[in-house]
């Protein structure tokens, strides 16, 4: 049975432009996967915590060490983790948000890469650990960018960390430009979706 992960990070959760988008290729997959299983994160309605110390501790310290706390919050690294070690298929919706992804996401990031885990070190570098997967992401800005913005070379450079280097984009630009731009670069998303399913 074929698995899918949806990631949205839109402020506006299910509304926003992003999220839209992602939930229509949801869609589109499971009208080709029936007996597909898909799993959503929303992580504007349920933010993960951002990386302190006391957290980052937790990840380094061996397992027989830890304290009650840190079991837990290691405990919710590992629960996120098997989320997408269990998919096939990383949906990401991810709006522009002064330049960068939301925070929300660089936290969830920051609880995803674990060395030993997601990624390890070797002589030649790191090497992911979550291979074999298959991502697709939504990027939507109100302004004109190119694909080529940091925005989108911090997402891929992260997902190929991880492992993830089959990945694809999708841009919506120009969103808060007017309507005719708006509509031209959904319209222009939307085919690319029936493109990708």
């Amino acid at each position: 049975m074929a698995k899918l992960l949806k990631i949205q990070t839109s402020i506006f959760q299910n509304d926003g432009q992003s999220s839209l988008l992602a939930d229509q290729f949801v869609k589109n997959w499971q009208a080709r996967n029936p007996d597909g299983q898909v799993t959503s994160r929303d992580l504007a309605a349920e933010p993960v915590p951002h990386l302190d110390l006391a957290r980052f501790q937790s990840f380094i310290t061996p397992a027989e060490e830890r304290t009650a706390e840190q079991k837990a919050v290691v405990s919710y690294s590992d629960a996120l983790i098997e989320e997408i070690a269990a998919a096939d298929v990383l949906v990401l919706g991810i709006p522009m948000y002064n330049f960068s992804v939301p925070s929300t996401l660089r936290a969830y990031f920051d609880h995803i890469a674990r060395v030993g885990v997601t990624f390890q070190y070797t002589p030649e570098g790191p090497e992911g650990l979550l291979k074999g997967k298959k991502a697709v992401v939504f990027i939507t800005r109100g302004g004109y960018y190119g694909e080529d913005h940091a925005q989108t070379a911090f997402v891929r450079q992260f997902l190929g960390f991880i492992g993830i280097a089959d990945v694809e984009f999708v841009h919506a630009e120009g969103l808060a430009v007017g309507d005719e731009a708006r509509d031209k670069a959904l319209s222009a998303a939307q085919e690319r979706i029936a493109q990708l399913v």
